[in-house]
């Protein structure tokens, strides 16, 4: 972040920057079956929830990719990630609303 921020990119990028390398990195290291082993050993210290999520997505894919790539990693990338995507995306809609209606008549929410 530091590196980013000394070449005159905000904080906000640079914690975006930042968030995009370690989950690029995780997806990386478990395609190598890197990751587990580095998680035996750091143990929860490697399982901050931004590379654990994407630990959780590319692992299914990783083993099911046998069985083809549309129903078989496809398919079954999402097996756990499935439910926390699918309430993120519903709360950030049913907020979206909620925003939108009381955005359109002037009022403020707390």
């Amino acid at each position: 972040m530091n590196i980013c921020k000394e070449r005159g990119v905000s904080q906000d990028i640079s914690g975006t920057i930042v968030s995009i390398i370690l989950i690029g990195i995780s997806a990386f290291l478990t395609g190598l079956n890197l990751f587990n082993k580095i998680g035996k050993f750091a143990g929860a210290g490697s399982l901050i929830p931004i590379t654990g999520f994407a630990n959780s997505i590319v692992s299914p894919a990783m083993e099911y990719k046998s069985e083809g790539y549309v129903m078989g990693v496809g398919g079954k990338m999402f097996t756990v990630a499935g439910p926390v995507l699918v309430f993120g995306i519903s709360a950030s809609i049913i907020v979206g609303i909620v925003y939108l209606i009381f955005n359109t008549q002037n009022m403020t929410l707390v």
